[in-house]
């Protein structure tokens, strides 16, 4: 262990503070997505997967720090919370489960790719619509994590 310290990251915004009922929203946007994938049956480790690898695309420290403990804890194997970054390259995953990472790639890439037709298509070869609504409720909440822990450094990763 080195004696020097780590580096800190200071904090722009308290958006629990400046904005609480925006933060509530939040947080409420992000249990109503876990619901629906309650309710269509889309395991805990994919999802944390999936928030994993668009707080990976976004920058975001806080929410690849949790999302990679939050996937461990939910059942999901070190090699594959790694392996998350190179999914494309990887063998690690099913054709169902590419495509869903596509899928939330391209959403999370949206002023990139805006969501082309062969990521929908294939996404929508392995799951539901009522699931892909479901990734698509998934995608969409992390995001707006991401994009208030990124703009406000509100929150961080714990050693």
């Amino acid at each position: 262990m080195t004696t020097e310290s780590l580096h800190k990251v200071p904090t722009r915004l308290d958006v629990d503070a400046a904005v609480p009922a925006f933060s509530k929203a939040m947080a409420h946007l992000d249990t109503t997505a876990t619901r629906e994938l309650d309710r269509v049956g889309i395991p805990a480790g994919l999802r944390d997967l999936i928030r994993l690898r668009a707080s990976q695309l976004n920058g975001c420290a806080y929410c690849v720090d949790m999302h990679s403990k939050d996937a461990a804890d939910n059942g999901e194997s070190q090699q594959r919370i790694h392996a998350v970054a190179v999914w494309a390259e990887s063998t690690f995953f099913t054709e169902k489960e590419r495509a869903a990472f596509r899928f939330a790639e391209s959403v999370t890439r949206l002023t990139e790719t805006h969501v082309p037709t062969a990521d929908y298509d294939a996404v929508a070869a392995h799951w539901s619509p009522d699931e892909v609504g479901a990734l698509l409720a998934l995608t969409v909440a992390i995001n707006g994590w991401n994009m208030l822990a990124v703009a406000t450094r509100a929150w961080e990763p714990k050693p």
